[in-house]
């Protein structure tokens, strides 16, 4: 490996930590209800930003418990 070829590979190694790191910053800025609404859980943040194979399941989101509290009625077809 040449000299050249060495630093363009740490280089491209440092520049893909540093895009997991804001990934990861800035996923785990948002609240539970942007995560949710995104399909990820805050326990799953650092597997997703770290990368996961496509072909097998990415582990279930938890349900989020008081999803029915936010969720809008229309009082028309209440009645």
């Amino acid at each position: 490996m040449s000299m050249i070829n060495l630093i363009i590979s740490i280089w491209r190694a440092f520049s893909d930590w540093q895009r997991r790191e804001r990934a990861y910053d800035e996923l785990m800025t948002l609240d539970d209800h942007a995560l949710a609404d995104i399909g990820i859980h805050r326990s799953q943040i650092g597997a997703f930003v770290q990368g996961f194979d496509a072909s097998g399941p990415l582990a279930p989101a938890l349900p989020f418990p008081i999803r029915e509290k936010f969720a809008r009625r229309n009082e028309a077809s209440a009645v």
